[in-house]
């Protein structure tokens, strides 16, 4: 089945500075999916500072969240609610998408409005529902910090700037790298995956849903229309200002609807799902992905093992840490 691509894109694995080797002897397979790097070429002083700005509330104008607080990496990355929640307890219009294996994708936040983590770092600070701060207000309380200025001072010539903080941050955020059974799979193992997993990888491609969720992250290198084949907004009704998409972008009458398509690794963890947060289950999500996106019926035992494929591609634990 074919099915139509908006715009496309490759994330640019060499521009991250993030190198894959396999290990001796490993056969990569030829896959529409592909492994996860097993090395990563990252100053580890800047993502121990990048951690640290990541779970430091004085981000925020009020100091009551951090970026932890809606990215949390014991909920895949995301925060497990419909909408993300602000200082003040505001709910925002759109779900929190998972930082986890961000690096990957080739633009960042659902309308691809950013075209780097570095860029996306600084979003939040001054969105008014989000953290409402500035980086003026965050200088001033960072520079209160003896041993946080001087953690500055030790990695960037320039000591504490508004562009150290973002490049700290986007440098923690590329190490949040999460390999998968699935991925071991891929390098040759042949029984990291289960036989119902196998079976719901083979379907997964037989579908057609590989042609949006592939690559590297299982999605996020390029961007889809959100009902290709079924009006998905029509029959959903009540349309919001976060459904117009790269719409609200470009002002490209073509862009309405048009989204980052997710990654699919840790699926299993980020429910609720879509950028409406509309779909509760995996279950619910692999149905409207059915009806909206493929446009055929399938078989609950065809479902069952997609679904099953998709839970192979959560970190095993020793990588979500």
């Amino acid at each position: 089945m074919h099915i139509k691509k908006r715009a496309a894109g490759r994330a640019l694995i060499g521009a991250l500075a993030l190198t894959a080797l396999a290990p001796a002897g490993a056969q990569m397979l030829n896959e529409p999916i592909q492994p996860l790097p097993q090395r990563l070429d990252l100053d580890t002083r800047k993502v121990d500072l990048g951690r640290a700005l990541f779970n430091d509330k004085r981000l925020s104008k009020d100091n009551s969240i951090a970026c932890a607080s809606c990215h949390d990496l014991a909920k895949g990355g995301a925060d497990g609610r419909q909408f993300a929640v602000g200082i003040k307890g505001q709910v925002g219009p759109i779900n929190t998408p998972t930082v986890l294996n961000a690096a990957f994708n080739f633009r960042q936040f659902w309308n691809g409005r950013a075209a780097s983590l570095e860029e996306q770092a600084a979003g939040p600070v001054h969105n008014p529902g989000e953290m409402g701060s500035n980086w003026d207000e965050v200088l001033g309380k960072l520079r209160q910090d003896a041993k946080m200025v001087e953690f500055f001072k030790n990695i960037y010539g320039d000591g504490m700037q508004p562009r150290n903080i973002q490049d700290s941050i986007a440098t923690y955020e590329r190490s949040l790298v999460t390999p998968s059974r699935f991925d071991r799979f891929l390098r040759g193992e042949a029984n990291a995956i289960t036989q119902d997993e196998k079976r719901g990888y083979e379907l997964f491609k037989n579908y057609g849903c590989v042609a949006c969720h592939q690559g590297v992250n299982v999605g996020g290198n390029m961007y889809q229309t959100f009902g290709v084949l079924g009006n998905y907004f029509k029959d959903r009704g009540n349309i919001t200002d976060a459904d117009l998409g790269r719409y609200a972008v470009t002002k490209n009458e073509l862009d309405r609807h048009v989204f980052k398509v997710p990654s699919l690794r840790n699926v299993a963890l980020t429910a609720p799902y879509f950028h409406d947060g509309t779909a509760p289950t995996l279950e619910a999500a692999v149905d409207v992905m059915f009806r909206y996106q493929l446009g055929r019926p399938a078989p609950a035992a065809d479902k069952a093992s997609i679904i099953s494929f998709l839970k192979s591609l959560t970190g095993e634990k020793e990588n979500m840490q």
